[in-house]
């Protein structure tokens, strides 16, 4: 039977697997990047033959944002300055209902919530953590790469119950000059004094993703995606 699909506000590259998709990871990109950024990455992860994972990575929609002067590029909220207060709220909330039109779609496409890892690098890392810890069905995992925690002052009144224990990997740069490894562990911090289980960690590498840390995210996929 064909279930018709309404298109999402997000526009988005996808990999389908050699099979059947029974499980998907939604990949959130950086500021000023684009879905192309990770495309290629998936291969490396070298996850079990019988994974058959959909990665799905959407296009962030172009915004002006106020820390570059205003200029217009691809961002999943404005940013004024890097601290909780320079982060836009209206945006951001925007933004993480249309990754839930997205997890809405991979659901009615047959994936279980279970199975569906929301990911994301800097601006898309903290999309990725604000989305999956307020998704109210349980979800597979979140990662939050070289990002941080968003509003947090909400944190606890927000998250889900059926995410309270959700699997978080986050990972962070030590020598990151622009999201600054003080900011993304004092996240990971916030996190696990609000009583979630965060695998974390950190590389000696600046704003980037480095070997090790693809090597650490394709053993962290398949463990919580095992059968």
């Amino acid at each position: 039977m064909n279930v018709l699909l309404n298109k999402p506000h997000l526009d988005t590259l996808e990999i389908e697997p050699s099979g059947p998709a029974d499980a998907t990871v939604i990949w959130m990109h950086g500021l000023g990047a684009d879905a192309n950024d990770f495309y290629g990455l998936p291969p490396e992860f070298h996850l079990p033959a019988e994974t058959q994972v959909r990665y799905i990575f959407p296009h962030a929609p172009q915004i002006p944002v106020t820390m570059n002067q205003g200029m217009m590029m691809r961002a999943w909220y404005d940013i004024s300055e890097m601290s909780a207060r320079g982060q836009d709220e209206t945006t951001i909330r925007q933004s993480s209902d249309w990754i839930n039109e997205l997890i809405a779609r991979e659901i009615k496409r047959g994936v279980l919530s279970t199975r569906i890892v929301l990911a994301g690098f800097s601006q898309g890392g903290a999309m990725a953590l604000f989305t999956g810890l307020r998704y109210p069905e349980k979800l597979g995992g979140v990662m939050c790469l070289s990002g941080y925690l968003l509003l947090p002052e909400s944190l606890l009144g927000e998250t889900s119950k059926a995410n309270q224990a959700l699997p978080i990997f986050q990972a962070h740069g030590t020598q990151d000059p622009m999201v600054l490894h003080v900011l993304g562990r004092s996240g990971h911090d916030a996190l696990v004094e609000a009583g979630h289980q965060v695998d974390w960690h950190e590389y000696p590498m600046a704003h980037q993703v480095c070997l090790e840390e693809v090597r650490d995210i394709g053993q962290w996929l398949a463990r919580i995606l095992k059968r």
